[in-house]
């Protein structure tokens, strides 16, 4: 069965996360470890956590994925926001620690006109750091549209984060269908061709996670601006051939349109029957 969820607030913990999924048929979720503007996380609760577990393996959700807040650039040029970013992902990847199978989520950041090698270095700086700390959970580095100066605009960005990283065990991928189309890769007209590279340059292996969302730009936009499935430019034919693809069809999904939980319910109802209408 496809594995699919979307993005719920964690605000009330993780059962309540467990609960609204399962509402709205999902079997996997991803949520902010907190507030996705910056802050302080909520105090673990491992009552909570436990509950979830047992409420998550009667109900079948599996690997869902946490999603390190915005404000994080691991490649700014302040000193002092880089370490806020690493001891930020530290505490983050402490508390996933009592989630076993969960995944951490990051986009790599902006170089701010330092130049993207630069950014490539301090990310690939930081992560080594936190592979020092031998923490367990899967961390991905998010696909980026290329607005500005961020890093990860492309597959060879990402490519030579992950050489400059000593341990990469634990290091995979996030492909975001709006940021890869607003990049400039043609998962429309070509996804076999995207793949392929995408093959070439990280390899498929490093492949953990889609965000599936729809564009309000043009491919090549840069822009980063989701849209509801079926109503942007990439449009519901993709994405029947996304969520079906043998490269693809057996990783987690997650939605992060803009849409309330009825309108991500619909979503999943539309790509659950795509999938098992086309499985190849």
């Amino acid at each position: 069965m496809l594995r699919i969820g979307c993005h719920l607030s964690s605000s009330k913990g993780y059962l309540a996360m467990g609960r609204e999924a399962v509402k709205i048929g999902a079997n996997t979720f991803q949520f902010f470890t907190r507030n996705p503007r910056g802050g302080k996380a909520k105090e673990l609760n491992l009552a909570d956590i436990e509950e979830y577990q047992a409420f998550a393996g009667e109900h079948g959700i599996a690997q869902i994925l946490a999603h390190a807040p915005y404000t994080l650039n691991a490649c700014a040029k302040d000193d002092s926001l880089r370490q806020f970013a690493y001891e930020t992902m530290c505490d983050d990847l402490s508390r996933l620690a009592h989630v076993p199978g969960s995944m951490y989520n990051f986009h790599p950041g902006s170089h701010v006109k330092q130049g993207v090698q630069t950014g490539i270095s301090y990310i690939a700086d930081m992560l080594n750091r936190i592979g020092e700390q031998g923490f367990s959970t899967t961390i991905l580095l998010e696909t980026m549209a290329g607005k500005g100066s961020e890093v990860g605009r492309n597959f060879e960005e990402l490519r030579a984060i992950i050489d400059k990283v000593e341990d990469t065990g634990r290091l995979g991928v996030c492909l975001d269908t709006c940021h890869v189309f607003d990049g400039g890769y043609d998962i429309v007209g070509d996804l076999d061709g995207v793949l392929r590279e995408f093959d070439a340059v990280i390899g498929l292996d490093r492949l953990k996670a889609i965000h599936v969302n729809d564009s309000k730009n043009a491919l090549g936009s840069h822009k980063d601006r989701h849209e509801k499935i079926g109503g942007g430019q990439i449009g519901v034919e993709a994405f029947a051939r996304i969520v079906t693809h043998p490269n693809l069809h057996h990783l987690p999904f997650y939605l992060e349109t803009p849409n309330d939980l009825p309108g991500y319910q619909r979503e999943i109802e539309l790509l659950r029957a795509m999938a098992s209408r086309q499985v190849m």
